[in-house]
């Protein structure tokens, strides 16, 4: 299992991203399923429907059905960390969808994560592990 960012789900579904064929190679390579949050998931879908419509959507929920891409769901007892970590790094700044991230870090111990985000680099995990960026 390994954290994915929206850059990097957004790039393997569209062609004209400049990193899309670094994109889908690092995923295959991997073997791996992907974990992400409904948050990334709601920029994916919202990027794609505006650049690509239904049919760019549809290759994002293929992930989904086909088990390459999990969500991990953010719980209510969860919801004030989010916003201290937003607190925290508000100098980056960071947004919800990188705060679910850092989260799912937190709580699943995985620390590999898939990113075209520079600010993966300063973002840390609650015991001041760093991530580790996986090379695209």
């Amino acid at each position: 299992m390994i954290l994915c960012d929206t850059g990097v789900l957004f790039s393997m579904v569209d062609r004209t991203q400049p990193r899309h064929d670094d994109c889908r190679r690092a995923v295959i390579g991997l073997q791996e399923v992907l974990i992400t949050t409904w948050a990334c998931l709601t920029e994916v879908m919202y990027l794609s429907l505006g650049k690509g419509g239904w049919a760019m959507q549809k290759q994002v929920a293929k992930y989904l059905v086909d088990g390459l891409l999990k969500i991990h769901e953010i719980q209510r007892d969860d919801y004030g960390r989010l916003f201290e970590l937003m607190e925290k790094y508000q100098d980056r700044p960071m947004d919800l969808a990188d705060a679910t991230l850092v989260l799912t870090a937190e709580k699943t111990g995985e620390s590999r994560i898939l990113t075209l985000d520079a600010d993966f680099l300063f973002y840390q995990i609650s015991d001041k592990t760093s991530f580790d960026i996986i090379e695209i």
